[in-house]
């Protein structure tokens, strides 16, 4: 007789449409379901990947917690998990890994995965507390890149408790519909060269750096131009630094659009001028869409983009800097083709949606087993 699937119960604060919940969507959706059973839990709210995770058929609960200390959604949440008996538990984000280690108990029936997204240089000195005190409830706390790890070991959590497992993302087939439309759009005219940034617009972005560059590089390459796919508590202070600096013709700002990643065919190059980041998704589905990128020299990038080989690395601040990647990307035509089949190449061997789930799966029947 085969043995009956492992009931794995995924726990987030929210199922809102950002780069934490796409991963966490498609390693749902992509677990193998003769060998797993998932359950998601929401522990605030659901969103518009609630629907995605029914669609393929995984049951969702919604907590409803309200307040930053809601005992009514602890308590919610713990009846929760005693119901679904679990084999492993993995929660995601701050809010969710503190609220289901503390439901679990200091000592839980069943292995706990933490999983951590970001160099998380927000967390004030009372989150990091908690982190190191519920480190002990967690068999495994995975980051998804190797900055991410190395920034919570340097905060105190244990080192033999901490794991790489990177992001995953799909190689999209090769569409220039929304390429087109965004060109039409904007009324581009027929030489335009376009950088596109895809996130939110805030200050870790460091968006300022991207549209000094547009400054700089449009007075003497004037069809270079910027289109920020995007909101944030920036924008407005944005747009501002765009007009007072005289490009604002040159820097389209397009806010939020829900399918982001379907514009991307419409770049002639991703930038991204972050000052810490876990593990990219924009960059990542750029990279897989075969476009060069030019990104800013941290280690999570750094992780992704090997300069000069499937992209371009900006010292961090520099403006003039990317301005002088963007300017090569126009002078030199066979530059980006080349760096963007590398980078196409390097998302399929290596950062893969299935390479991703395959990795999770590994960790969740190594933990079962033990």
């Amino acid at each position: 007789m085969s043995a009956e699937p492992l009931r794995v119960v995924l726990v987030i604060p929210t199922l809102d449409e950002s780069g934490a919940e796409k991963q966490f969507t498609l390693l749902a959706c992509g677990l193998p379901r003769d060998r797993f059973a998932p359950h998601v839990i929401a522990l605030t709210r659901g969103g518009p990947y609630e629907a995605v995770l029914k669609a393929a058929g995984i049951p969702v609960t919604v907590i409803g917690k309200r307040w930053k200390a809601d005992l009514r959604a602890y308590v919610r949440l713990k009846q929760t998990l005693r119901e679904l008996q679990p084999d492993i538990v993995h929660t995601w984000l701050f809010a969710a890994n503190a609220y289901t280690r503390l439901a679990m108990g200091k000592r839980p029936l069943c292995p706990v995965v933490v999983s951590e997204r970001c160099v998380d240089s927000w967390k004030s000195p009372w989150q990091l507390r908690m982190d190191r005190w519920l480190a002990p409830r967690a068999a495994c706390i995975v980051g998804n890149s190797s900055s991410v790890t190395e920034f919570y070991q340097q905060h105190g959590l244990p080192v033999d408790r901490l794991r790489v497992i990177p992001n995953g993302v799909e190689v999209p087939e090769r569409s220039s519909v929304h390429g087109m439309a965004l060109r039409e759009q904007l009324r581009l005219p027929a030489d335009a060269f376009v950088a596109g940034y895809i996130g939110r617009l805030a200050v870790q972005k460091r968006v300022n750096d991207l549209v000094w560059a547009v400054e700089t590089l449009r007075q003497i390459r004037p069809q270079f131009h910027l289109v920020l796919i995007g909101d944030g508590p920036e924008r407005d202070r944005l747009e501002r630094f765009a007009d007072s600096i005289g490009c604002a013709e040159n820097v389209h700002f397009l806010g939020h659009r829900p399918d982001a990643a379907a514009w991307l065919p419409g770049f002639d190059a991703f930038c991204l001028a972050s000052s810490f980041e876990g593990m990219s998704n924009s960059l990542m589905e750029a990279m897989a869409a075969g476009k060069p990128v030019v990104v800013s020299d941290i280690p999570a990038n750094r992780e992704l983009v090997q300069h000069e080989q499937n992209g371009l690395c900006v010292k961090l601040g520099d403006g003039v800097g990317f301005m002088q990647f963007f300017r090569r990307l126009m002078d030199e035509p066979e530059l980006g083709p080349r760096l963007g089949t590398a980078a196409q190449r390097s998302m399929q061997d290596h950062f893969s949606v299935a390479k991703m789930v395959e990795r999770y799966v590994e960790l969740y029947r190594s933990l079962a087993a033990s």
